[in-house]
């Protein structure tokens, strides 16, 4: 460890899906202050419990450097900041950069000469210098590249996958100069196993997280737009799929609801940029309003196949297993199952949501939805599996039939139950 890393302190501006487990990891090597505004946050970490369930109490004990606090005056003796705060976007999809401005803020008001700041928020190219840089400056009267300096390096974080973890994923680093740069990157280098990438500007790391989404979304909307085509044609999409994967070079992609917080939001900071220097986007917003007409197929596609069976849609009680954005995840920003939800009550459907994983205080918090406990067997006119999450407790993949009322509609969305029990899928 050089000169340079031995008198490194950090801290970690949020202690959500990125900012925990970077704060966990530098913490078992380095003195880090792990700063999040939410006091009920932190006293739950000090407990061991980590909501998101990304890091265990285990790891957080590991991490025996590791202070966490809700007072960002505790950040004052730190020299390395890295901010870690969610960048979503308004309901016009705009981005919302008030949680990076507030950050940087509260950087700003600490920072001193020879610190350094690194950003990971997802952002459009530019952001990191154009927006949160000036901020940084007006905050501490410092001057950008003379008293600071700052990097970028782009969250790689997949919720729920408990493979691809922080170290074991390369990491994009940069620097606002050469020796940033360069410091950037060593200090990456001491918790990712899997080695790191040294962009040659900020404004290239920043376009890089941008577009790994941005690519993800466009090839999830061809394989939905598929999707629509072979229904259509009477055609089983899954089936296309497996015969199509027969080749090497052939894409896996699957259709379903694009949410959450990274796929179903990034591009939106890229075509925002892209706008703002005189260029619209065509194929990139095209993929975007594909996926977010989704929900709306889904919902039209099982009130078809229950007027089908001859049941009566109007106040039929349909379960909808899923709440949260992705599987094994319970993070509920972003889910397109709200907006499933929302249509099938627009056909009058009654809706019952059951997902062991998410929290019920925050989905009635957030959508004003009420998950129940437990579903109950025998009750249901259609169930509709939405999220493939890998327990589902009660409700047993193969005996999912026993929910419904015996002329039931099952419409699988993730293509995660076995065929033959199955009456209509994406």
């Amino acid at each position: 460890m050089d000169e340079w890393l031995k008198d490194v302190r950090i801290g970690v501006v949020g202690l959500g899906y990125v900012g925990l487990p970077l704060a966990v990891e530098f913490g078992r090597l380095f003195p880090v202050v792990g700063f999040d505004i939410k006091t009920d946050r932190i006293a739950a970490l000090r407990e061991g419990y980590d909501e998101t369930r990304e890091t265990t109490a285990e790891e957080l004990e590991a991490a025996s450097r590791l202070e966490l606090s809700s007072d960002p005056e505790a950040l004052r003796s730190c020299n390395v900041y890295i901010v870690t705060v969610p960048t979503p976007i308004d309901r016009h999809k705009r981005p919302d950069l008030t949680p990076l401005i507030s950050a940087s803020e509260t950087v700003g008001a600490v920072l001193k000469r020879g610190d350094l700041v690194v950003f990971e928020s997802t952002v459009y190219p530019g952001c990191t210098e154009e927006d949160c840089v000036p901020v940084l400056e007006r905050r501490s009267g410092l001057t950008f590249n003379v008293d600071f300096t700052v990097g970028y390096s782009p969250e790689r974080i997949n919720p729920g996958d408990k493979e691809h973890r922080l170290p074991s994923i390369m990491k994009v680093t940069s620097g606002s100069n050469e020796e940033t740069a360069e410091r950037v990157d060593r200090l990456y280098g001491q918790i990712i196993t899997a080695g790191t990438f040294r962009a040659e500007s900020i404004k290239v790391a920043e376009a890089a997280k941008v577009i790994e989404n941005t690519q993800r979304d466009l090839n999830i909307a061809l394989i939905n737009e598929l999707a629509i085509i072979f229904n259509r044609m009477g055609i089983d999409t899954e089936g296309v799929l497996k015969a199509a994967g027969s080749k090497w070079n052939f894409l896996p992609f699957r259709p379903g609801l694009v949410g959450g917080h990274c796929i179903g939001v990034d591009p939106y900071y890229l075509t925002h940029k892209a706008e703002a220097i005189g260029y619209r986007p065509e194929i990139i917003l095209a993929g975007r309003r594909l996926n977010d007409s989704m929900a709306g197929y889904v919902a039209g596609q099982l009130v078809k196949t229950m007027l089908k069976r001859r049941i009566q849609v109007e106040g039929a009680r349909t379960l909808v297993l899923g709440l949260s954005f992705k599987e094994n995840c319970p993070d509920l920003r972003n889910s397109k199952v709200v907006d499933l939800i929302h249509e099938l009550g627009d056909f009058g459907v009654a809706v019952d949501v059951y997902d062991p994983m998410i929290d019920p205080a925050e989905a009635k918090r957030e959508f004003g939805i009420e998950p129940i406990a437990a579903p109950e067997p025998g009750r249901y006119d259609a169930i509709l599996l939405a999220v493939a999450h890998s327990d589902y407790g009660v409700v047993q993949p193969e005996r999912i039939r026993d929910f419904g009322k015996e002329n039931c509609v099952v419409y699988d969305l993730k293509y995660a139950l076995d065929r033959n029990i199955v009456d209509a899928r994406l």
